[in-house]
């Protein structure tokens, strides 16, 4: 049974509504009147324009989302900033909206749908270009980029199977709730944008720290730290783009003004290759719409629907009944502490290279460190050399700050350890690690990725230079602490010569 996501625009007598942000005051216009479009004000103080059907079908979603740009313009030097870097990057700007060119249609109807201003359809593109593959050095993750806890707060569930941050319509609805209850609590948007990015905790101990020196509170007036300072500019430079791209030399590709993608409703567990070729699209397709799986197997128990674009509902729906043979290959094992790998793997009909290939795990293991690992269910399907390279956790992070971080590759040397480049590069291990597919060992050839703010990126003579003194400044307090203690065993042989 196909269950369309997309909720029913708020309609009056076959209008639809967009947003603007001058109050008006409620039902001022006729109904009848069709020279003058109707109005009303939400409770958030927006002013909604109903359009009628007939035009809203001529449109495209861009005039769309720029009939419902209701926030204020800000002073900030920083737009005029973030204009020109967008603006000179064409080819980013492309790739961007492209991927977004999927998702749009649905938030901006849920953005609509809930009263908010348009820009907020837009925030994706801060968060994460609309990659909703997308994990940031803060271990945030998915479109909206929700960090663990957060994420939980907000109903996302995350398993080894299943991470509800990456789910396109579960982690819209969370964020959308979070930006409205920020916004309840702040009073504008400014505050509220303010408080998704840095916290609310953060925003509400600014506000105080003003009010202490009796200063206002606003968001201008707020002492704020760099990557906030920028968000809202960024955003709205994002706006100014849109409303206006000849101005900045750029063309947006059409995006149509109708759902893409809807949600087909299954009761099996089923393998993503298999479910891909069942509805005649690419996997990478696929899994664009569906991220939020972790393994190549699709459980029931997480989500009771996929999503599929529309023109292929049809398609999968036959092919499905069509279909005689199992839908699933792989299943859960959940390896004992110590076990070894070269004893594990013929259990599955696995090579222990191919086992470790699909769990990606390094190819210096040998034992398990009692983790869950993928195995074949019946004997090892015949999948691709890549088959799993958009699984097993392979997020490589990208910065929130856009263009203030680096991600940067390097090729491990002879005697290089997690823990000596991490030092280097001045991160943790477990960062380290994670961003290169949870590996626990690296050996000389293996090419790393790292991601580094630019404020932390010095050149590579600096980046030596820094090291080598800590370097110093560890070999110090080790000097330092050998003689302290032969201090303490000469007195402690005194002692035992007086005796």
């Amino acid at each position: 049974m196909i269950k369309l996501i997309f909720p029913i625009l708020l309609a009056i007598l076959g209008s639809t509504v967009s947003v603007h942000a001058d109050e008006q005051p409620a039902l001022s216009t006729s109904l009848a009147n069709t020279t003058n479009p109707l109005t009303l004000t939400s409770a958030r103080n927006i002013k909604l324009t109903l359009i009628p059907e007939d035009e809203l079908n001529n449109m495209d979603l861009w005039q769309r989302l720029r009939g419902g740009f209701a926030m204020q313009e800000l002073d900030s030097p920083l737009i005029a900033k973030h204009e020109q870097w967008y603006a000179s990057r064409p080819e980013y700007i492309a790739r961007m909206m492209d991927r977004g060119s999927r998702y749009l249609y649905y938030i901006t109807s849920e953005v609509e749908r809930r009263g908010m201003p348009s820009e907020i359809a837009l925030l994706p593109m801060i968060e994460s270009a609309f990659n909703p593959g997308a994990y940031s050095t803060s271990n945030a993750s998915g479109l909206w980029q929700f960090i663990p806890s957060t994420g939980k707060v907000f109903g996302l569930q995350q398993n080894w199977w299943y991470d509800g941050r990456r789910d396109i319509t579960s982690a819209t609805t969370g964020a959308l709730d979070y930006l409205e209850k920020l916004h309840a609590m702040f009073g504008d948007w400014e505050l509220a944008l303010a408080a998704y990015n840095w916290g609310e905790g953060a925003v509400s101990r600014a506000q105080e720290r003003n009010r202490k020196k009796g200063l206002a509170v606003n968001y201008s007036s707020l002492t704020l730290p760099d990557e906030t300072r920028n968000y809202l500019p960024k955003l709205l430079a994002i706006k100014n783009i849109v409303a206006n791209p000849e101005r900045f030399g750029l063309v947006l590709p059409t995006i149509s003004n109708e759902p893409y993608f809807a949600a087909v409703s299954f009761a099996k567990h089923i393998d993503v290759k298999l479910a891909a070729q069942l509805a005649d699209i690419s996997r990478e397709e696929f899994i664009a719409l569906n991220p939020a799986h972790n393994r190549p197997v699709i459980l029931q128990d997480n989500s009771d629907f996929i999503l599929l674009p529309i023109d292929k509902i049809e398609t999968y729906q036959t092919n499905l009944e069509n279909y005689d043979k199992p839908l699933v290959s792989w299943q859960a094992y959940h390896a004992k502490k110590g076990e070894r790998l070269d004893q594990l793997a013929p259990r599955f009909g696995l090579s222990v290279e191919r086992l470790k290939k699909v769990n990606s795990l390094s190819a210096r293991t040998r034992t398990s460190s009692g983790e869950t690992l993928l195995v074949p269910l019946n004997g090892d399907p015949d999948e691709g050399e890549d088959e799993f390279e958009a699984f097993n956790m392979h997020l490589h992070p990208v910065s929130k700050t856009g263009n203030y971080a680096t991600t940067i590759k390097h090729t491990v040397r002879k005697g290089e350890t997690l823990a000596k480049l991490a030092r280097r590069y001045n991160v943790s291990v477990s960062k380290l690690s994670s961003w290169n597919g949870r590996t626990r060992h690296i050996k000389a050839g293996q090419t790393l990725t790292i991601v580094q703010e630019k404020a932390r990126s010095a050149s590579r003579k600096s980046t030596r230079r820094l090291a080598k003194s800590g370097t110093r400044k560890i070999a110090q307090r080790k000097t330092t602490q050998r003689k302290i203690t032969a201090a303490k065993n000469r007195k402690i042989d005194l002692a035992y010569q007086k005796k």
